[in-house]
Order: C-alpha cells, then sequence, then structure tokens
C-alpha cells in the first residue's frame, strides 16, 4: 500500500466520523449554551441542570439521525471493505 493511498484511507474515515458526530456535538453543544445563558441569568448552579437537558438532548438526536449515520457508516465500511481487493 502506498502512502497516498493510505492518507486517504484516513482523510475519508476521519471526514465520516466528523459527519456522523456533527448533529449530536452540535445540538448538545447548544443546549449546554442555552443552559449555560439561564443559570448565568438566573444565578442557579445546579450540575444536574446542565447534565439531563444535554442527555436528553443527544437521545432525540440519537433516534431521528440514528438510521442515517448508520446508513453512513455502513456505506463507509462497504466501500472500504471493497476496496480491499484492489490494495494488492
Amino acid at each position: 500500500m502506498h502512502s497516498d493511498l493510505a492518507l486517504k484511507m484516513i482523510s475519508d474515515l476521519f471526514g465520516t466520523g466528523f459527519i456522523v458526530c456533527v448533529p449530536i456535538l452540535g445540538l448538545t453543544m447548544a443546549v449546554g449554551l442555552v443552559i449555560s445563558l439561564f443559570q448565568a441569568v438566573t444565578q442557579v448552579q445546579e450540575m444536574s441542570l446542565t447534565f439531563v437537558p444535554k442527555l436528553l438532548a443527544a437521545g432525540i438526536v440519537l433516534v431521528t439521525c440514528g438510521p442515517w449515520m448508520l446508513r453512513t457508516l455502513g456505506q463507509f465500511t462497504t466501500r472500504l471493505w471493497t476496496s480491499i481487493p484492489s490494495l494488492v
């Protein structure tokens, strides 16, 4: 295997991983920002107030975007496995 092919495969791996993680990370970051603003305004410093809404948001994203994420990872894996014979 040539180094440029290995770099392309790693680039595809990180790109696919980033695309799959963006919905969960983006929504939990947005929820965390809203909760932090709420805590700053009301001066309520309860740790469970930040944890529970982020957990619920991540669960909702997994339920709604889970099939797309699984399909994307499956397509990447299939593409990777089908390219193995051409590597030799």
